[in-house]
């Protein structure tokens, strides 16, 4: 019943599945990512049993070790093919082979099953020859002990064994009480299990109309994406288009600005170094003039008649001497004038060099507003292709039949859910009763156990080794009574636990084996998927059912593994062969229609001119135009000189001491007035003189610099002009086509992705599954397996291990008695060893009595 419920959840998404065909008819952005909203489900994937999952292993284990043999895959399969009855024709070599293969699958659990019945059979007869033996005064009946050596020996022996086994009884009495309510409290479980499930289909069924309102939803998203990107076509490919252009022409024009404003600081160095040759020309004049004087008044004072004198004639003589350096050592007269090299850079400069490089740099930045006017009539007949797209879509979400297949499956969890509903008071009401005789049992065993316990604890507290067998205590007698009280009712219920034991091993053992070990390795389905095996005529029973089509491979393990991995029902259920999404929404279809719109966008740049003639010319000319020839050498040798042949302030200082040597009088006067002369002359005219030399030396290295490989950097400047202009009329329209082309595939990418999502979205992610295998799962692995099959069979494990170990406790708790119960005679010693063996205490009969239990 439970198998069939499951497979009726997994396979009401098949039905009518076939009535509802219809007619057969570069780039990824990283801003368009889709993902379905996520479904959250009541019911867990997976069961944990929590710490009772390791007895279950131990039993499972167990039940492995009696019947090691694999899974009878040819017996089951003949038996649902009907080839096996029992009943008929038991006769024919068929059926008695198939009849071995059952009974060498199944000898482990004959064999159990049959020592069981053994033990149930014999233990009322064993129990019942006992009590009469006993009753004779054999088996232990007599209540006379003979005393041995080895006595209190064996008395300890029986004790431990006896202890000992009635831990391990306890043991197994526990299993069997932990079994016992485990499945009570999970069995009770069961609606709410069901009610998840079911709340779990239903939440699948109301969220298919979402998820496809939401795939056709995001097409508005992909769309408005590219809507953005054409409405910024001048920034995206034009400027695309300008940034290819840019690092060949952007440099070219950069060296011809520079080589302009150089030009320009070259021609304003040239007016200024003109100046100031002048009026160093015009300074150094004056100097020597200045010099030239002061040397003729210095020789006219020399005159003066002190000069004969002895004293200060030597005086004289060398002041005379000295004045030979008294001249000025700079002479600019014969470095040529720069106007006319200035006039030449006036005439260049009349070409705005500057202006053109500003014009070409202009003609490049118009290249987004050239694409974006070209572009406008194209990107609204752009628009309309985008729009239709998204009802070709919108069709195509229509005419898939997952959401009428789901709509016809809400019948059959309705119907699934009154039959559960139907039933399951039914089978709550079973459980309580077999809660009440499991229980039952176990508390039989607990009262067998209590009896050993407390026979064990008096005899063990009430016994005295020094007291004889005839004057042994209540208490030790009590503990020997209830002993054997245990063993008559191990006697008395043995059998009938046994019976129960027996029963549910045979079903816990092959529901184990046979249902839950193969639905978990998923053997089971593999049968279910054998060809012919359901129906005759069908190589594949579930394709037949959904298409009509036996021989497509569809199979109960593909849907059930797919629908565990929570795939879409479309590619779970194979629905390509009733309807083809893939040729429905045919990518190159949908972007060949955008890909041609594309191609007739026919944007033309017009051709970029970097210099006209005219500023050829320029760069011609001022390669030819001199500058670089100059004699900078002799201005540079010029102004490195001194502006005299000796500094005039130690020349001044000199004197100056001279002087002071004189003595007093009109001489020294005219010498110390010429020392104030020569300094002024230093202060006005030679430091004046010197700061002019220096500039003029600086700007002239200066000049020297920017001039001395000038036809070389005009030569490169042609070159690289010619090359760049040669690449924009050869190449622009290329780089336009390609650019062209990589902004289609920038929108066509938008589409291809959104598309690739659609179709991966309704084959594999529309729809999931997952609840219907969780569903079969709650209904096999999680209700009938772990509910039922593994709580039942460690119960029957437990509590048949405390079975069993009655037979040695029984026997142990007899012989113990003998040692803890009072006796009505024992054996008498006197002194001497023979005469004692000789007379031993006897009584008649009468005076012995006898008594048996």
């Amino acid at each position: 019943m439970v198998l069939l419920l499951s497979f009726l959840l997994l396979l009401g998404l098949c039905e009518d599945a076939v009535s509802e065909a219809p007619a057969s008819s570069g780039h990824r952005p990283a801003d368009l990512e889709f993902q379905l909203p996520s479904t959250s489900y009541q019911t867990s994937d997976s069961y944990d049993p929590g710490p009772a999952g390791f007895f279950f292993h131990m039993v499972r284990l167990f039940v492995h070790v009696v019947q090691p043999n694999a899974f009878p895959e040819d017996i089951l399969r003949n038996i649902i093919q009907k080839k096996f009855d029992p009943s008929k024709d038991y006769d024919k070599p068929e059926n008695v082979v198939l009849t071995l293969k059952i009974i060498y699958y199944e000898i482990g659990v004959i064999i159990c099953a049959a020592l069981g019945l053994l033990f149930i059979i014999l233990m009322p007869l064993v129990g019942f020859f006992f009590c009469l033996c006993r009753c004779c005064n054999k088996c232990g009946g007599e209540m006379h002990q003979r005393q041995k050596r080895s006595g209190p020996f064996l008395k300890k022996y029986f004790t431990i064994s006896l202890l000992v086994i009635c831990v391990f009884m306890s043991i197994g009495i526990i299993y069997g009480f932990a079994a016992n309510q485990y499945m009570r409290t999970h069995v009770e479980e069961t609606r709410k299990l069901s009610d998840s499930n079911f709340n779990d289909l239903r939440t699948l069924l109301n969220a298919v109309p979402g998820q496809i309102d939401y795939v056709l939803d995001q097409y508005t998203h992909t769309k408005e994406k590219a809507f953005d990107d054409l409405d910024n076509i001048n920034s995206l490919l034009g400027g695309s288009i300008y940034e290819r252009l840019k690092p060949k022409v952007l440099p070219v024009l950069k060296d011809i600005k520079a080589l302009a404003e150089d030009m320009k600081t070259n021609r304003a160095t040239l007016v200024q170094l003109n100046t100031l040759l002048t009026d160093m020309k015009q300074s150094s004049a004056h100097l020597r003039t200045s010099l030239r004087d002061m040397k003729t008044s210095m020789e006219q004072a020399l005159t003066d008649p002190q000069c004969s004198f002895p004293v200060t004639a030597t005086t004289c003589a060398s002041i005379r001497q000295s004045l030979s350096v008294l001249d000025g050592s700079a002479n600019f007269d014969q470095l040529p004038s720069l106007d006319g090299h200035i006039a030449q850079l006036d005439g260049l400069l009349q070409t705005d060099l500057s202006g053109l490089v500003q014009k070409a740099n202009d003609s490049l930045s118009d290249i987004p507003g050239e694409v974006e006017n070209q572009t406008r009539d194209f990107i609204s007949e752009f628009k309309k292709t985008l729009n239709s797209i998204q009802s070709d879509v919108k069709n195509v979400s229509t005419k898939i039949p997952i959401q009428k297949t789901l709509s016809n499956f809400v019948r059959y969890i309705n119907n699934s859910e009154d039959y559960i509903l139907h039933y399951l008071p039914t089978v709550e009401k079973c459980n309580s009763y077999r809660w009440l005789v499991c229980l039952t049992i176990c508390c039989l065993l607990t009262l067998i156990l209590i009896f050993y316990l407390l026979g064990l604890l008096c005899g063990t507290l009430g016994y005295d080794q020094n007291a004889t067998p005839t004057n042994r205590g209540c208490v030790s007698n009590t503990g020997g009574v209830l002993l054997m009280v245990g063993v008559g009712f191990s006697f008395f219920f043995s059998w009938i636990v046994m019976s129960i034991v027996v029963l549910t091993f045979v079903t816990g053992g092959n529901l184990e084996n046979l249902v839950c070990e193969p639905y978990r390795n998923k053997k089971f389905f593999q049968i279910l998927d054998t060809p012919y095996l359901l129906n005759e005529d069908w190589e594949y029973y579930l394709s037949g059912l959904v298409f009509n089509k036996p021989d497509i491979n569809l199979t109960f393990e593909q849907v059930y593994s797919d629908c565990k991995e929570n795939k879409g029902l479309y590619a779970t259920l194979k629905l390509d062969h009733i309807y083809n999404v893939s040729e429905e929404l045919n990518i190159t279809k949908h972007t060949g229609d955008i890909n041609s719109n594309l191609e007739n966008m026919n944007l033309r740049i017009n051709d970029i001119e970097l210099l006209d003639k005219t500023g050829r010319e320029t760069l011609m000319d001022i390669s030819s135009s001199g500058i670089d020839k100059i004699d900078y050498a002799a201005y540079i040798n010029a102004t490195e000189r001194s502006p005299t042949r000796v500094n005039l302030m130690s020349f001044a200082s000199n004197l100056q001491r001279k002087a002071s040597q004189l003595p007093p009088g009109n001489l020294k006067i005219s010498l110390k007035d010429h020392v104030d002369t020569l300094r002024n002359i230093h202060q006005n005219q030679v430091v004046p003189l010197q700061n002019s030399m220096s500039i003029m030396h600086q700007q002239m290295k200066g000049l020297h610099h920017r001039t001395s490989r000038l036809r070389d950097r005009v030569s490169n400047i042609i070159f690289f002009l010619n090359s760049t202009q040669h690449f924009l009329t050869s190449q622009l329209a290329k780089v336009v086509i390609e650019e062209s082309k990589q902004f289609g595939s920038k929108i066509i990418s938008y589409f291809e992705r959104y598309l690739q999502w659609v179709k991966m979205a309704i084959t594999q992610q529309i729809a999931a599954c997952k609840p219907a295998a969780t569903a079969l799962d709650s209904a096999v692995n999680v209700f009938l397996c772990s509910y039922i099959v593994d709580p039942l069979n460690l119960f029957w494990f437990g509590i048949g291990k405390a079975t069993v170990l009655l037979l040695p406790a029984l026997i142990f708790a007899v012989k113990l008695a003998k040692y803890l119960r009072r006796m009505y005679s024992e054996d008498v010693y006197e002194d001497e060893p023979v005469h004692n063996m000789r007379h031993a205490n006897t009584r008649s009969p009468v005076e012995q009595g006898t008594q048996t239990i």
